[in-house]
């Protein structure tokens, strides 16, 4: 059998998209520690893509509630998703569920 590599989608809606930006810019404007070594203008992106890629790639966000999420839960998710996102398939790893996915029915 041979091996394809999967290809990550970044696959929203606009609205989607103005969300991520928008919780990107958050993050940014709450300085925390863990980013303040690299470049705002790359972090930003990098924080966007991450979130349309967790969101497109099998764990959808509910990205409005993330985005209204206090500092403390907002701050949990998105460094939760940039430590265990597998940039080569979009997929979340070590069992990480960011407390804004949204949730099955099922498990409503």
């Amino acid at each position: 059998m041979i091996d394809v590599p999967m290809r990550v989608r970044f696959s929203c809606c606009p609205e989607e998209r103005e969300l991520a930006r928008k919780i990107a810019e958050r993050i940014i404007d709450l300085k925390p520690a863990c980013l303040l070594s690299q470049d705002v203008d790359d972090i930003d992106l990098e924080i966007e893509m991450d979130l349309i890629a967790t969101h497109s790639n099998g764990c959808p966000l509910d990205l409005e509630r993330l985005y209204e999420a206090d500092d403390f839960n907002l701050l949990h998710d998105v460094i939760g998703i940039r430590r265990h996102l597998d940039r080569s398939t979009g997929k979340l790893t070590d069992h990480f569920l960011p407390r804004f996915s949204q949730r099955p029915s099922w498990r409503s």
